[in-house]
């Protein structure tokens, strides 16, 4: 049976370009080119790519990207663009959850929830981030988002829930559950095709303590967190409990 995000992603390439949350791509990219001191040579990998969107804008200039993601839907768009704008990229149908590159990249990004916390469970979800610590070279970064676990902790689980939604549209199957940190909720939407979707998502939410343990667990020598803003990342942002997202940068 699939998962609610392999569902969501079957036909949603065009829907997804259009989501306020894909609109920073510039500025982002801006902030690893700063990372990796402008070095052209560096090689970067893309982990949950997508449609492609910071892989090519990396191209773009200059860099050589190797985008991964599970949806063949997204991946097929990302090829057509990149294609348009004649940038070679190698875009690969692969599980985040089962792969090594064998220190092949000096960068790995994973934007937006590309994959991590998306999985089912947290051993899947340290999966990835070791994944992604075998593929990268000595001294290699590891840049990510993901949501942030002070949020609903600061603020109280039923407003947090009623953000998204109204008293009247609640239901019981939309929860936050403090024992796992996990939100449990429910997105409709409508595919390219025209279908609505109905879905039942679970993402996990991670506290700073947590990552930082995960990572230095898995071998990186350094794990810095900060605030996470939409198109203007930064290390001058701190992260508060107001952040629903954070960075992590993290150093092999």
């Amino acid at each position: 049976m699939a998962q609610w995000y392999e569902d969501l992603f079957q036909d949603f390439a065009d829907k997804y370009d259009d989501e306020s949350f894909t609109q920073g791509t510039t500025g982002e990219v801006d902030f690893f080119e700063q990372e990796i001191g402008f070095n052209k040579a560096c090689r970067i990998l893309d982990i949950g790519c997508g449609t492609g969107r910071h892989s090519i804008e990396l191209a773009r200039r200059g860099y050589a990207v190797t985008g991964i993601d599970l949806s063949e839907s997204l991946l097929s768009k990302a090829r057509k663009v990149a294609l348009e704008k004649n940038l070679k990229i190698d875009f690969i149908l692969q599980d985040a959850r089962d792969f090594n590159f064998n220190e092949s990249f000096d960068l790995a990004i994973m934007i937006c929830e590309g994959a991590f916390p998306l999985m089912e469970t947290d051993e899947m979800n340290f999966s990835i981030l070791r994944n992604a610590y075998q593929s990268l070279e000595k001294g290699g970064k590891l840049i990510f988002t993901t949501l942030n676990g002070l949020y609903p902790l600061f603020h109280s689980v039923k407003e947090f829930i009623e953000k998204g939604a109204s008293e009247e549209e609640q239901t019981s199957e939309e929860h936050f559950d403090l024992m796992t940190f996990r939100y449990y909720s429910i997105y409709e939407c409508t595919d390219d095709k025209g279908e609505t979707k109905k879905l039942h998502c679970n993402e996990r939410y991670y506290v700073p303590s947590e990552i930082s343990w995960l990572l230095k667990s898995i071998g990186f020598q350094t794990a810095d967190i900060f605030s996470c803003k939409l198109g203007a990342f930064s290390r001058n942002d701190k992260l508060t409990s107001d952040d629903f997202e954070m960075l992590v940068i993290a150093v092999k």
